[in-house]
């Protein structure tokens, strides 16, 4: 079966790159401008990986964050978050790993993957 990645941000350069780094890498990538897009794609799709933006409309990424989390059947879903400028953006709550706009961020992405693919997978139960 081939992983789903959700990739959420409203930047289409940032989304376009992100998407492009995980299709090489055998993901079927979904996206989402901003946290209520994804919540509802969530609905119809079950990703490996989400990797969001922090700073969105309509709804940002901590908001989405914690929503996430909240839903047992999604909360052990990785989160990478992209953050702004390394130094400007604390580290965010629930997520697993965060990386910066501002540095390679192919290079930052595939180091997240080589992080994320040493845990344990800890999904929890099934999504009605």
């Amino acid at each position: 079966m081939i992983p789903v990645a959700l990739v959420v941000d409203d930047s289409m350069l940032i989304r376009y790159t992100v998407t492009c780094f995980l299709e090489e890498r055998g993901y079927r990538v979904e996206s989402a401008t901003n946290g209520l897009e994804a919540l509802e794609l969530l609905k119809k799709v079950r990703p490996e990986l989400i990797v969001t933006d922090l700073q969105m409309p309509k709804m940002a990424g901590p908001e989405f964050i914690e929503k996430l989390k909240a839903d047992s059947g999604l909360a052990g879903v990785p989160v990478i978050v992209v953050a702004g400028r390394q130094g400007n953006e604390r580290i965010q709550a629930g997520a697993d790993f965060t990386i910066y706009k501002d540095i390679d961020v192919q290079g930052q992405l595939e180091k997240a993957l080589e992080t994320l693919s040493r845990r344990p997978v800890q999904r929890q139960g099934a999504r009605a």
